[in-house]
């Protein structure tokens, strides 16, 4: 069973910065897609970004010039770098990734922005 565990969250004022990782109990390499989801209260859960095997990346609209997803192979984790955060950014934030038969997720990490 794939483990991920994601850390970085925690509160912080609208533009200010955060990092996410995922940390995955198995190389990275073996997944066809990684992502970050979030999950607002009341609202559904929502792809934030995407990065392929082979590197393509892409973002949900209204982060895209404030969030970077990239990935460390080596250490078998992405991550998320969230700047220029806003309140409307408040949300649990997942970490997925997808192989050929399965995807997996992680338990989700709290991210607040206070205006």
């Amino acid at each position: 069973q794939v483990q991920l565990v994601e850390s970085g969250g925690g509160l912080v004022q609208a533009g200010g910065s955060l990092r996410l990782s995922c940390a995955v109990s198995e190389s990275i390499f073996k997944f066809n897609v990684m992502g970050w989801y979030r999950q607002a209260p009341g609202k559904q859960r929502e792809m934030v970004a995407g990065i392929t095997f082979g590197g393509s990346t892409n973002y949900e609209d209204s982060v895209k010039g404030r969030f970077t997803i990239s990935r460390d192979s080596a250490k078998d984790t992405v991550y998320l770098q969230m700047n220029s955060l806003k309140p409307e950014d408040t949300a649990v934030y997942y970490c997925n990734v997808q192989g050929f038969q399965h995807a997996y997720w992680g338990q989700g990490t709290q991210v607040t922005v206070s205006s």
